[in-house]
C-alpha cells in the first residue's frame, strides 16, 4: 500500500482511535488530529463531570496514541475558518471528520424557553471548564427538575446536590467551585418517561448518587413499575438487572436528614414547564403506562412539581461543519460505512466520518472503536482511488496556520499544560486544576 497523509478533524476518543487504527492497520499512514481547542480528548477532558477521575482513566490511553510519531496533534485550529474543507485535500490524501456531539437537543414542550429553563450540556461544558462557554453560571433555585433518563441526568442531578466543598478533592477550577458554593440546590428532582428496567443509567453512575454523604437518593415508589419486555431486559442483562436492583435499595432505604435529596420519578413524562411573571415555577408531568412493548402512553394524570429551575437532559446534538454535507433531522453528517455521502448519495472522494457525527450520540467506548474501525477498512479499501495531496509535505500545512496568524499548539504543548495543571493541583493536594481560559491555555502551551 502507498503512503498516505491522512488529516482527522477533532480530537476526541473517535478521532484518536481512527488515527491509532489507521497507523495500525497501515504503517506508510501519517495522520494529523486537527482540533479546534487548545487541548486535546474531547468530551473526555469537556464532558465528565470532575468527580469522575475513574472515568478519564481513558485519557491515559489517548495519551499514548497522540505521543506515537506517525500521528501528530494540531490544536487551537478552527475547521472552516483556520481551514477548510479544500485545504484539507490538498494538504491531505484524505479527511476523517470526528467532530462529536456538543450541542444540546432540543426539548418541544410549552415553557422550554423560559430564562431559567437550561440545556445539560452547556451546564456540563461550565462545570467541565470548557474555555469557551461563560465563567458564570446563574444557580439561584432551591427545587431543581431534570429531564432524562441517561448518565448526563445523573451527572447534572449529583453535580447540582453536592456541596461544593466535596469537589476540592477533584479537578474542578476556581471559577466552578466559587460557582457552586453559592449554589442553593436542596432538592433535585429526576423525571424518567419510563421504568426501571428501561432507564439509561450505568450502574456505576446509579450508585455514585449515593456517595456524598449531603445526598440522600429517594426513589419514588409509584413509577416502580415493570411489564412483560422490562422483565425479559431484566433476566438477559446484567447492567438492567444491576440497575432496578438499586433503584429498589434506593426506594427501600429508610428516611434520612441528610441536608439535599436527588428524587427519582420514574412513569413521568415532562409535557410543560410552568412559568409566573417570566420566571419558572414548575414542572407539568404526565403520569405514563406500558403498552406491553415497552413504550408507554399517557394516562391523562398530570402532576405539578414545585422547582424554579429545568435543565434538559435529553441527549446531544450534533452540529453542521462548513461545506460538508449533514443531515440535520438525523443530526448526523451522511455516509455509507462512513464514507461522507453527497446530495445525490454519491461519495465524496477522499471525505469520512466517524464517531457521534458518524452515527449519532449513542453507544459507549467500544461502539467508538468498532465504528472507527469501520470507517477505516473502508478508507483503506479505497486507497487507490484517493488523489494524492497536492502538497504532501507536513510542514505545508503549519506553513499555512502560521501565515494565517494561527496559534496552534502541538502535543509538546499539551504535555507543557497538562504539567502545569497538576502542578496547580499539587500545591493544594490535588491530582490537577484546570486552566480555563483559551489565552492562558495558549501562552502555557507555546511558552
Amino acid at each position: 500500500m502507498r503512503d498516505i497523509r491522512v488529516a482527522i478533524v477533532g480530537a476526541g476518543p473517535a478521532g484518536i482511535y481512527a488515527a491509532d487504527i489507521l497507523t495500525k492497520e497501515h504503517p506508510g499512514a501519517r495522520v494529523d488530529v486537527i482540533e479546534r481547542l487548545p487541548a486535546p480528548y474531547g468530551l473526555v477532558r469537556y464532558g465528565v463531570a470532575p468527580d469522575h477521575p475513574r472515568i478519564k482513566e481513558i485519557i491515559k490511553a489517548l495519551k499514548r496514541v497522540l505521543n506515537q510519531d506517525s500521528i501528530r496533534f494540531i490544536g487551537n485550529v478552527d475547521f472552516g475558518t483556520d481551514l477548510k474543507l479544500d485545504d484539507l485535500h490538498r494538504f491531505y490524501d484524505a479527511v476523517i471528520f470526528a467532530t462529536g456531539a456538543m450541542a444540546d437537543r432540543e426539548l418541544d414542550i410549552p415553557g422550554i424557553d423560559l430564562p431559567q429553563s437550561y440545556g445539560a450540556a452547556d451546564f456540563v461544558s461550565w462545570y467541565a471548564g470548557h474555555p469557551d462557554v461563560s465563567r458564570d453560571w446563574p444557580l439561584e433555585a432551591e427545587e431543581v427538575a431534570v429531564l432524562g433518563a441517561g448518565n448526563v441526568a445523573l451527572d447534572v442531578a449529583r453535580m447540582l446536590a453536592k456541596p461544593a466543598d466535596e469537589q476540592l478533592v477533584t479537578e474542578v477550577s476556581d471559577n466552578v467551585y466559587q460557582g457552586l458554593k453559592k449554589n442553593p440546590a436542596k432538592t433535585i428532582h429526576v423525571f424518567a418517561r419510563r421504568g426501571p428496567a428501561h432507564i439509561k443509567f450505568s450502574p456505576m453512575e446509579l450508585r455514585e448518587l449515593s456517595h456524598s454523604p449531603s445526598v440522600q437518593v429517594v426513589v419514588e415508589e409509584e413509577g416502580f413499575e415493570i411489564d412483560e419486555a422490562g422483565e425479559k431486559a431484566i433476566q438477559s442483562h446484567k447492567a438492567t438487572k444491576l440497575v432496578a436492583d438499586i433503584l429498589l435499595k434506593y426506594m427501600e432505604a429508610p428516611a434520612s436528614d441528610k441536608p439535599h435529596k436527588i428524587v427519582i420519578h420514574m412513569m413521568q413524562n415532562p409535557v410543560e414547564i410552568l412559568g409566573e411573571d417570566g420566571q419558572v415555577v414548575a414542572l407539568r408531568s404526565e403520569k405514563t403506562e406500558y403498552n406491553g412493548d415497552g413504550t408507554v402512553s399517557g394516562t391523562g394524570e398530570f402532576t405539578d412539581t414545585p422547582v424554579q429551575a429545568v435543565y434538559r437532559a435529553v441527549g446531544y446534538l450534533s452540529e453542521a461543519l462548513p461545506d460538508v454535507p449533514f443531515d440535520s433531522e438525523n443530526g448526523v453528517i451522511p455516509n455509507d460505512g462512513g464514507r461522507v455521502l453527497g446530495l445525490n448519495g454519491e461519495h465524496i472522494d477522499g471525505t469520512y466520518v466517524t464517531g457521534w457525527i458518524k452515527r449519532g450520540p449513542v453507544g459507549l467506548i467500544g461502539h467508538t472503536k468498532s465504528d472507527a474501525k469501520e470507517t477505516i477498512d473502508n478508507l483503506l479499501h479505497d486507497l487507490d482511488k484517493l488523489k494524492p495531496a497536492e502538497h504532501a509535505s507536513p510542514a505545508a500545512v503549519l506553513e499555512h496556520l502560521s501565515g494565517k496568524g494561527v496559534e496552534f499548539t502541538t502535543i509538546e504543548g499539551w504535555e507543557k499544560l497538562d504539567n502545569h495543571e497538576r502542578a496547580l493541583g499539587e500545591a493544594q493536594g490535588r491530582e490537577r486544576i484546570k486552566v480555563v481560559p483559551r489565552d492562558e491555555m495558549i501562552q502555557i502551551s507555546n511558552s
